[in-house]
């Protein structure tokens, strides 16, 4: 039985990191003693160390012990023997690339499927779609892949941003490049907003948090889908 948290980022404005999630996690962690975080992501390019301490710092406030996967004498082992993970964001092009570098998809995917609990924000959270193809990240590296967890029957574009009809800025919307991309792809694509997150219980999902979300659908109009929002086969049709 899956058990996932699908958050769009990690940090909203005005608060620390996690911050805002914390609640939620304490009891969605509730009898875990320590997580495994995966810092491939390395946001701005930092250490692993140094983003594992930023998770450290965060789950002792729920007094939760934080061991990055870079700790470890095998990153498979690590993942098969873990009583729960955390993904964060950062580069979602080398998260997937460190993945199938070290070899550690297909377990990772076994051990969340099998009822581990995961919390994925940002890029850890584009990883938990059919693919990560509609990441906003730049492409830094060279996955071997793009495809990645499918613990969700859609894509994530998290951070999902709305156009502003004050700006000036005559560039893309978050929505144009996701119209591009059902050009050439059926996967349904879920506009994750600030502040939002998934509820993923085995095969029920549902939208969480204070905003709606917007599912965009090949050959369709884009629909607001309002907090609370069980997502379903039917919805996604």
């Amino acid at each position: 039985m899956k058990r996932l948290i699908v958050a769009s980022t990690s940090t909203v404005h005005g608060s620390g990191y996690l911050e805002y999630l914390l609640p939620e996690l304490t009891v969605f962690f509730s009898n875990i003693e320590t997580i495994v975080f995966i810092p491939y992501a390395r946001p701005g390019g930092i250490s692993y160390g140094e983003y594992t301490s930023k998770a450290k710092e965060a789950f002792a406030k729920i007094n939760i012990e934080v061991k990055g996967i870079h700790e470890f004498d095998n990153p498979k082992e690590a993942i098969s023997k873990a009583e729960a993970f955390f993904t964060g964001g950062g580069n979602t092009f080398e998260l997937v690339n460190q993945l199938y570098k070290n070899d550690v998809i297909d377990i990772l995917k076994s051990r969340v499927e099998s009822g581990i609990p995961y919390l994925g924000t940002s890029a850890g959270s584009n990883i938990c779609g059919i693919t990560m193809m509609n990441t906003n990240d730049m492409p830094i590296v060279y996955p071997p892949s793009f495809d990645t967890m499918e613990f969700i029957p859609f894509n994530i574009n998290a951070h999902y941003l709305d156009p502003d009809p004050s700006s000036k800025h005559m560039g893309e919307t978050r929505e144009t490049r996701i119209k591009e991309f059902h050009v050439f792809n059926e996967t349904p694509v879920l506009g994750l907003r600030e502040g939002s997150w998934l509820e993923v219980s085995n095969n029920e999902i549902k939208l969480k948090g204070e905003l709606s979300a917007r599912l965009f659908r090949k050959g369709q109009k884009a629909v607001e889908l309002p907090t609370e929002t069980k997502i379903t086969k039917e919805t996604l049709a």
